[in-house]
C-alpha cells in the first residue's frame, strides 16, 4: 500500500494529455483541452494568431483570438479562441491549453488530431482529475466530488457535490486523523518504552477520545443511508396488475406522455425509467408491466422485470383500481411487497365506488394509503411527499452537517468504526498495547482511504475509470 500524504504528494507528469472535454455532437463552443508540460509548446504549432502572437509568450490566464491550421498542408482547420493556463495555478498544477474551436465533431476531431501529432497522447478517462489529485491540488474526496457534480440530477445533488468539492469532508476525515494520529503516537511510545506504563488518568482520556471519534464516525455512517438517494437517485417502482393506472400516474408525475396509456390490459410490456425532481430528491421512476400469469412470451418476459424490478427498488409505489373490488391479482402484488418500502395509491378516485372496507384490507400491506387520480391529478402532491419522507425522514436534521453519501467512503468509514470499537474494546480489558496499537492504527488507515493519504493503484483505478474522458 502506497502512502500519500498531501506535503509529499507533488508529481509532474512526463508526457503531455489532450482530449475533447465537450459532449458529443453539436453545439455553438467545443473544447480540445492539452495538460502537461510540453502544452503550450504542442498548442503552439496548431495555433496562428492574426497579429503574430505566440502562445509561448503570452501571459498566463489570458486568450487569443486566431486560427487552428495544419503545418502539413497549410489547411485552416477552424476558427478559436485558446486559453493559456500556466503552473501551478491550474486544475492540474501543469500548463493547461483550452482550445475554444467550434462544436461539431469534425473540427474537434481534426484539432485533437493534430494535438496528438505534434506530440500529445489522448487521456485516458478522468485523467486530467487523476492529475489534479496526484499532483497534490485536491485530495480523493473532491475529485471524487467532480464527477458527482458532473452528474448531478438536481440542486440539492449539485449543492451536496459542491460542498463536498469545497473540501468539507475532507476537513472532517482530516480532524479524525489528527485525533486518532495523537492516540496512535501515545500508544506507540508507550510500546517503546515499556517502563513508562501507562496511567490510569491517560488511559481514561483515550477512551474518552475514542470514544468521542467513535460518535463522529456514527453520525456519517448514519447520514449515508438518506445522503446517498441524492448522489445515486432513488428507485421506485410503480406495480400493480394489469389496468389499474400505472403508465397514466407515470405520464402524471412526469407532465408529459412518456408511456402509452390505453384501455388495453398488458400494453406495458418492458419497464420504463425516467427522473423527476422532488423537492430536490432525484427520483428513478420506474413503471413496470402489468403482474398477472400470462403465457405469451412477451408480456410473460415483462412480468419478470417487473419482479425484478420490485426487488431491486428502494421504494414500491404499489397502484390499485378503486373503483372495483380488490382481486387476486391485486392481493397477489400486495403480498410481494408488503415486507418492503411501500406506499399504496388507490387510483381513479374520482370515480364512485362503495367498498367501505378497502382502506382495513389494504392497511396490513402498507402503512401509507393515498387516494389518487391519475387523470385529474387529485392526490399527486401528498404521493409526492410520502415518496420524500418515506426515504427521508431525517433530511431537515443530516442536512446541517457533513454528508456521506459515495459507497466508497461508507465501507472505508465502517471498517474504522469496527477497528476503533475493537480497540476500545481491548483497552477496556487490559490487552497488551500492541493489539491495541494496531486497531487503532488500522482505523487512521482506514480513514486515509477516503482522502487519498492512503491508496493503491487499484482503488485510484477504479475511481477515475468513472469519469469522462475530457474531465
Amino acid at each position: 500500500m502506497r502512502f500519500m500524504e498531501a506535503a509529499v504528494r507533488e508529481k509532474m507528469f512526463e508526457d503531455t494529455i489532450a482530449a475533447i472535454s465537450t459532449p458529443a455532437g453539436e453545439g455553438g463552443i467545443g473544447i480540445v483541452r492539452l495538460s502537461g508540460k510540453d502544452a503550450i509548446k504542442i498548442a503552439d504549432k496548431l495555433f496562428h494568431s492574426l497579429k503574430g502572437k505566440t502562445l509561448s509568450a503570452s501571459a498566463s490566464h489570458k486568450i487569443i483570438y486566431g486560427f487552428i491550421k495544419n503545418s502539413s498542408t497549410g489547411e485552416t482547420v477552424d476558427e478559436a479562441l485558446v486559453s493559456i493556463m500556466r503552473s501551478p495555478n491550474t486544475y492540474t498544477r501543469e500548463d493547461i491549453v483550452e482550445i475554444n474551436c467550434h462544436g461539431g465533431m469534425s473540427p474537434l476531431r481534426n484539432v485533437l488530431e493534430l494535438a496528438v501529432k505534434h506530440g500529445a497522447r489522448l487521456a485516458e478517462p478522468g485523467e486530467f482529475t487523476r492529475r489534479a489529485f496526484l499532483n497534490g491540488r485536491i485530495d480523493l474526496s473532491e475529485a471524487e466530488a467532480v464527477i458527482d457534480l458532473i452528474r448531478a440530477k438536481t440542486d440539492e445533488s449539485r449543492r451536496i457535490a459542491l460542498e463536498q468539492l469545497r473540501g468539507r469532508l475532507s476537513e472532517k476525515i482530516l480532524h479524525l486523523r489528527e485525533q486518532l494520529t495523537k492516540i496512535c503516537v501515545f500508544i506507540e511510545a508507550c510500546i517503546d518504552f515499556p517502563e513508562e506504563e501507562i496511567e490510569l488518568a491517560s488511559k481514561k482520556e483515550i477512551i474518552k477520545s475514542a470514544e468521542r471519534i467513535l460518535k463522529e464516525l456514527d453520525s456519517l455512517l448514519k447520514s449515508y443511508d438518506e445522503g446517498r438517494f441524492f448522489r445515486e437517485g432513488l428507485a421506485a417502482a410503480i406495480v400493480g396488475r394489469p389496468n389499474v393506472g400505472k403508465s397514466s400516474l407515470l405520464n402524471a408525475l412526469l407532465q408529459k406522455d412518456r408511456a402509452i396509456v390505453t384501455d388495453t390490459p398488458g400494453t406495458t410490456r418492458d419497464t420504463i425509467e425516467e427522473y423527476l425532481n422532488i423537492d430536490g430528491l432525484p427520483l428513478c421512476i420506474i413503471d413496470t408491466a402489468g403482474i398477472r400469469e400470462s403465457h405469451e412470451m412477451a408480456e410473460k418476459e415483462g412480468v419478470r422485470r417487473s419482479i425484478m424490478a420490485m426487488e431491486d427498488a428502494d421504494l414500491i409505489i404499489a397502484v390499485i383500481d378503486g373503483s372495483v373490488p380488490l382481486k387476486d391479482e391485486d392481493i397477489e402484488v400486495l403480498e410481494r411487497v408488503k415486507e418492503k418500502n411501500t406506499i399504496i395509491a388507490v387510483n381513479k378516485s374520482d370515480i364512485p365506488f362503495g367498498e367501505n372496507t378497502l382502506a382495513s384490507r389494504l392497511t396490513p400491506y402498507a402503512s401509507h394509503i393515498i387516494r389518487i387520480s391519475a387523470t385529474r391529478g387529485d392526490g399527486l402532491d401528498e404521493l409526492k411527499n410520502a415518496i420524500f419522507n418515506s426515504c427521508l425522514k431525517n433530511w431537515k436534521e443530516q442536512k446541517e452537517g457533513v454528508i456521506i453519501t459515495n459507497l466508497r467512503h461508507k465501507i472505508a468509514i465502517q471498517a474504522a468504526y469496527d477497528s476503533l470499537k475493537d480497540g476500545l474494546k481491548a483497552i477496556k480489558t487490559g490487552k497488551p498495547l500492541e493489539i491495541i496499537a494496531i486497531e487503532f492504527r488500522n482505523a487512521l488507515d482506514r480513514l486515509g482511504e477516503i482522502v487519498g493519504a492512503v491508496t493503491t493503484d487499484d482503488i485510484l483505478n477504479r475511481i477515475f475509470s468513472n469519469f469522462c474522458i475530457g474531465k
